[in-house]
């Protein structure tokens, strides 16, 4: 049965940090990936799982960067994935499934935002092959694990930028339309979204169980591809170049508040039998009246209907190869 999108008073809020949402929960024996764990609120996910006792890997473009950011974690496992590259997903996979049995959380937290347009090796406009049909194809083939687990939880990173585009399902690789880098953003977003209803709807009978979060706005390098122009625009910060903080009112969290609900939703037992839910500071958000409500903290009908859920899965079977093996 589906989880109604109500909020369940989980008594966290917007300033609640992952330290917080974590606290008296533990995670010793858990084998835990996030993807992007190595930057940004990605860092302090990692951060707190580790915390708790997790054995935490990370998959990572970059893997200096990723040792770097790591070195205060030297137990944390960073291993090759590129999300672009379809091989790599699956070189990945294949490592994980010879040294791990189980997977018990999976957090899908890399990204990218409002890109020029760029393709992949398969033709596939960029955004939304690394925002969603990579962290598909990883779910997928990590599938096996998940199951094995138990009790596993897979977190989607959404982001309210889902209202700036729907998902195109005659194009979504920009091929016969004009390309706008944050319609690309608005639909990778919203397949997030999507995802995490289509495979809660079918991981529930598993024990599998699917959320996807807003995190909030927060500055990280997620914003490496925004002009000048467009950060004023979004206002992450002041006039003398520092974040603003003021979660409460305008959305704009420090990366420890904007891991929160990730961790939240990955962790907290709350969400015990429980899934398919679009979540916002540490709470399942409420359901917005149509699809032109612009309220940030709620969730519009169309990111999380089952219908296109059950479409983009099918979609996302087709363009990357993958599919869930009975």
């Amino acid at each position: 049965m589906a989880t109604k999108q109500t909020p369940i008073s989980s008594g966290f809020g917007a300033t609640s940090t992952a330290a917080e949402v974590i606290q008296g929960i533990d995670l010793t024996g858990k084998i835990i990936v996030v993807t992007g764990g190595y930057s940004g609120i990605g860092l302090e996910t990692v951060r707190a799982f580790h915390s708790a006792g997790a054995k935490v890997i990370v998959p990572a473009r970059d893997i200096n960067k990723a040792k770097a950011a790591l070195a205060e974690m030297p137990d944390v496992l960073i291993e090759v994935m590129d999300l672009l590259h379809p091989a790599s997903i699956d070189a990945f996979a294949d490592r994980f499934l010879r040294h791990f049995d189980k997977l018990h959380i999976l957090v899908n937290n890399a990204g990218v935002m409002a890109a020029p347009l760029a393709r992949d090796e398969r033709g596939y406009e960029s955004q939304f092959a690394a925002n969603h049909l990579g962290h598909f194809q990883l779910t997928v083939r990590l599938w096996p694990a998940l199951v094995r687990a138990e009790g596993a939880r897979v977190v989607a990173l959404s982001s309210y930028g889902y209202i700036r585009g729907e998902v195109d399902f005659d194009d979504p690789h920009f091929e016969h339309r004009e390309y706008h880098p944050w319609a690309a953003y608005g639909q990778a977003k919203s397949a997030n979204a999507l995802f995490a209803v289509a495979l809660d709807s079918i991981g529930q009978r598993h024990g599998v169980r699917a959320f996807s979060v807003h995190p909030g706005g927060i500055a990280t390098d997620l914003q490496r591809h925004l002009s000048q122009t467009e950060l004023d625009a979004v206002k992450l910060f002041d006039e003398n170049g520092k974040p603003i903080i003021d979660p409460e009112g305008a959305d704009r969290k420090t990366p420890q508040q904007g891991a929160a609900t990730s961790v939240w939703c990955a962790t907290s037992p709350q969400l015990d039998g429980l899934g398919g839910v679009y979540c916002v500071n540490c709470e399942i958000a409420p359901l917005l009246p149509t699809d032109e409500s612009m309220e940030r903290f709620g969730v519009r009908p169309r990111a999380i209907d089952p219908v296109a859920a059950g479409r983009l899965w099918q979609l996302s079977e087709q363009l990357t190869g993958s599919k869930i093996k009975p």
